[in-house]
This record gives C-alpha cells, sequence and structure tokens, in this order.
C-alpha cells in the first residue's frame, strides 16, 4: 500500500502530453495494482488489468522503462518512477474525480461508474476537473473509498485492514470496497455493505473460504473468499 502523504514529484503539470491513452492506461494499471497490495507488480499481472497479452504488456512496459516511467527488472517485477507515479495520479485524481461526479451530482450507482468515469476522464479538460473538485468540496476519496490525490499529486493513503483479517466477533466500520466487479457492488449495495457501515463478523470459516457478517440496519450475509478479500475496514477496527 503507497504511504499516506505521498508528494509525487512533477505533479500534474502536463506529463500527459508525450504519452498515448494506452501507455497512461499502463501506468494507472501499474498503480492499481501497488496501491493496496505491493510495491511492485509482474507483467503477467499488467496484461490481465489492460486486457492484452503478456507479451504486448512487456513491449509496453519496456518502452515505458526507456523513457524513465518505470523500473523494470529483467525477467522480474515492475514498479513505477517517481516521474511514472506523478502521471499515474494525474490519471487517478481524474477517474476519482469523474467517479465521485457521477455518483454524487448525477445519481450513478457506485457499480456503474467505472466505465464510463473512465472515457470522461480522458476527454475531460483539466479545468473541467478542477471544477468538479472545488463543486464536491474537494473530496479525498471516491465512491469506492479509494484515496483521491490533490491537484499537486499528493496522496493521503489512509491506514486500513482487510476484513480477511478480522475474526468472529470482531466488528468494524467499512472504509473500502474493491471496484474490481461491478456485479459484486452492486450485491454489497443491496444488502447495505457501502462505505461507513457497521459490520461484524458472526463466524469466520478459513477452510471452506467464508465468512458470515451482520451489516447494522441489515440481515446478515454471507460471503466468499473473493467477495472478504474485496473489504477493508478501518486500521484501528478487528483488534
Amino acid at each position: 500500500m503507497r504511504p499516506a502523504n505521498t508528494a509525487l514529484d512533477g505533479g500534474p503539470c502536463d506529463p500527459l502530453g508525450e504519452l498515448s491513452a494506452a501507455a497512461r492506461q499502463y501506468l494507472k494499471a501499474i498503480w492499481d495494482a501497488c496501491e493496496w497490495e505491493s510495491d511492485r507488480v509482474t507483467t503477467t499481472a499488467i496484461a490481465q488489468r489492460v486486457g492484452v497479452s503478456p507479451s504486448t504488456a512487456s513491449d509496453a512496459v519496456r518502452r515505458l522503462a526507456d523513457k524513465g516511467f518505470v523500473t523494470h527488472e529483467r525477467y522480474g517485477t515492475v514498479s513505477l518512477s517517481t516521474r511514472g507515479e506523478a502521471v499515474a495520479a494525474h490519471v487517478i485524481r481524474r477517474l476519482r474525480l469523474v467517479e465521485s461526479f457521477l455518483v454524487e451530482e448525477l445519481g450513478y450507482g457506485w457499480h456503474e461508474v467505472h466505465d464510463e468515469a473512465d472515457s470522461l476522464a480522458h476527454a475531460a479538460s483539466d479545468e473541467l476537473i478542477e471544477r468538479i473538485d472545488r463543486r464536491l468540496g474537494h473530496p479525498t476519496r471516491d465512491p469506492h473509498g479509494d484515496p483521491i490525490p490533490d491537484a499537486g499529486g499528493r496522496v493521503s493513503a489512509p491506514r486500513l485492514r482487510p476484513l480477511s483479517s478480522c475474526d468472529t466477533g470482531d466488528s468494524g466500520t467499512v472504509a473500502r470496497v474493491a471496484d474490481s466487479d461491478p456485479a459484486m457492488l452492486e450485491y454489497f449495495g443491496s444488502a447495505g455493505l457501502t462505505l461507513d457501515s457497521g459490520v461484524t463478523v458472526c463466524a469466520k470459516r478459513p477452510f471452506a473460504g467464508t465468512m458470515r457478517i451482520s451489516v447494522t440496519g441489515f440481515a446478515e450475509m454471507e460471503l466468499g473468499d473473493v467477495a472478504v478479500r474485496s473489504v477493508w475496514l478501518t486500521a484501528a477496527d478487528c483488534g
């Protein structure tokens, strides 16, 4: 997970001019893969996120490395350089602000916004993005709980704890839900499992890969391993 209050040298000052939309998507994919897990990611994982073959991803990563946007260990892992983080933060800021605008101002569900926001964020001017930011009161997180970089590219990432690390009887507050599966987000929303919801672990069955939780004000729900790993709580929760 990225450290809190990370200043990204270069900020959002037109680092995108020399990069194609495809190149920006690769930098965004690397950011996404590293944001809550590790600081490094494989080209195979990048290929899966972008939706291309591993060889295509390897070629793209090599070109980005030649331009100084990523560090690539031969037959190893990939990480963003300081320059690459500045560009990725710019892309992420635009996307997450547009997602927030669609949900808060236009009534979209949190499961509907990702693809729509991705298209709009690429086309929006910097002025429009900053107006959206002001209109929303400078939000620090998007509809799924992911932090929004500020105009200078700085990220204040909260300390969170995965629901999977909690035990039976633990309670906490939902602070982030992964947005990779729209159908899962829609299900969570219908069951009341949204940001700032209170949850209690009723039963944890590690060998079965399931967890039963109760959501404050709603009925209990059974979650499989993938769903459990998609939910994060405030760091002080669950012991």
